[in-house]
Parts: structure tokens; sequence; C-alpha cells
């Protein structure tokens, strides 16, 4: 079964500053690969997507990524 996004999940990236926040905000290494980490999550069964206006919220397993809408950049990860 091929399941469809709503956005391009292989052109997923983020700011030099967004790699240092999300890794603070997910307690990650540094040779934690963000932008692969998130993009794994987000190709999970049981992710579920949610548009708010100009980006897209992502919740999979305890966390929510925010991605926006236009330029497909993740903004944050928060655990929930």
């Amino acid at each position: 079964m091929i399941k469809e996004y709503p956005f391009n999940i292989k052109d997923l990236h983020t700011t030099p500053m967004g790699v240092v926040r999300i890794r603070r905000n997910l307690r990650l290494r540094d040779s934690v690969d963000v932008v692969s980490f998130c993009r794994c999550l987000m190709l999970d069964a049981f992710a579920q997507f949610e548009r708010k206006g100009k980006n897209w919220y992502v919740t999979a397993g305890n966390v929510k990524i925010t991605v926006n809408a236009n330029s497909n950049t993740i903004i944050t990860v928060h655990r929930i």
C-alpha cells in the first residue's frame, strides 16, 4: 500500500538554527541527521498530518513536527 503525503517529504530541509533547535528539543546527539530523523517519523504508518494556516503539523509517535507548507522547511519539533 502506498501512502500519499500532503507535501513532498523528499524535499524536507531545515535551517542551521532549526537543526540546533530540533536537537535541543528532542535531546538528540550531534551525530544525528535531524532531517532524516524527522522524515522517518513522518513515514510511520500512524503519522497524522494537519494543516493550519501556512504550516503542516505532523504528529508521529510522541513528537509534533511543524513544517512550513510553502517551503517544506522543518521549523521545529516538540515532544508531546
